[in-house]
């Protein structure tokens, strides 16, 4: 498994090391550690980018020292480019499979910024990228995983991702589906209330037999799991956020899209707005062809 690590020298970016050293990972697992410098900034100083690129060097391979101590092959890249293109550029060039980074210390409000570094990456990596946002304070403790489903291949995918990776000892995981309100053209009171009923009927059962097939396939690993079916919502993100509020989720891992495809071209995807205002880690998990 390859794993990028973005970090620009704020507090969120010290809890990517952080939370990267803690986890266990797959055998053979290799890191980066990388930061962007943007070169633009210097065009009038080439002398100057050099020397902060050098120094800059220096500090990224003293924050991989927890890593190489750990056993793991890490490299180190300072990328000379706009964060939010040369962070993407790299981890597609790299052939990640995962991309962890951190909301860049600037707070709350940096979840709600358009065009931020963590949500270009996000939206434009073609692997999985996981937003760090709880640095570890304790050792030896497992995690609160949240997955959520809707059974589609998406979701089924993120369900796999989680049940074929080595997690702490202890770790729980949860396994949410929420049933839709139907989508409809036109207002509620010209549609027959029975057969609003009647669709919501069958979202919940879909929802429960998702529910029950993500319960299989994690506990066929090995995994302590359980299941919550939330009522019917029109908006899933929100049952999705509450869920992991409540429990007191440390990372939430799901698919990148849902069953609605045209979600993100029209309100943004559950996927993205769990992301954005989750106060736990996010992961959006990404299919991609192994390397050989």
């Amino acid at each position: 498994m390859r794993i990028l690590l973005c970090v620009d020298g704020s507090n969120s970016s010290d809890a990517v090391i952080t939370e990267a050293s803690w986890r266990p990972w797959p055998e053979r697992s290799r890191f980066k550690v990388v930061t962007a410098v943007d070169k633009f900034a210097f065009t009038k100083a080439p002398l100057l980018l050099e020397e902060v690129k050098n120094n800059t060097l220096e500090t990224l391979k003293a924050q991989s020292k927890r890593l190489a101590d750990a056993g793991w092959s890490v490299e180190s890249e300072v990328i000379l480019d706009n964060a939010r293109h040369g962070l993407t550029q790299a981890a597609n060039n790299w052939g990640a499979d995962l991309v962890m980074l951190g909301t860049h210390g600037r707070g709350a409000m940096e979840r709600l910024v358009l065009g931020s570094t963590a949500q270009a990456v996000m939206r434009h990596a073609e692997c999985s990228v996981e937003i760090v946002r709880r640095q570890r304070n304790e050792e030896g403790l497992g995690m609160k995983v949240l997955v959520p489903t809707d059974g589609s291949e998406f979701a089924e995918w993120a369900l796999q991702s989680v049940a074929t990776r080595p997690w702490p000892t202890g770790s729980e995981f949860e396994i949410i589906a929420c049933p839709e309100y139907p989508v409809l053209v036109g207002e509620y009171p010209y549609y027959p209330s029975d057969k609003i009923s009647e669709l919501i009927k069958t979202s919940t059962e879909h929802a429960e037999a998702a529910a029950r097939k993500g319960e299989e396939c994690l506990t066929k690993s090995g995994l302590k799991v359980r299941c919550e079916v939330t009522p019917a919502q029109d908006r899933p993100a929100t049952a999705i956020l509450g869920s992991a509020e409540e429990w007191k989720a440390d990372l939430i891992v799901m698919g990148s899209h849902g069953r609605r495809g045209f979600d993100r071209l029209i309100l943004g995807s559950v996927s993205e707005t769990v992301a954005l205002h989750a106060r736990c880690s996010v992961e959006v998990a990404r299919r991609k062809q192994p390397l050989l």
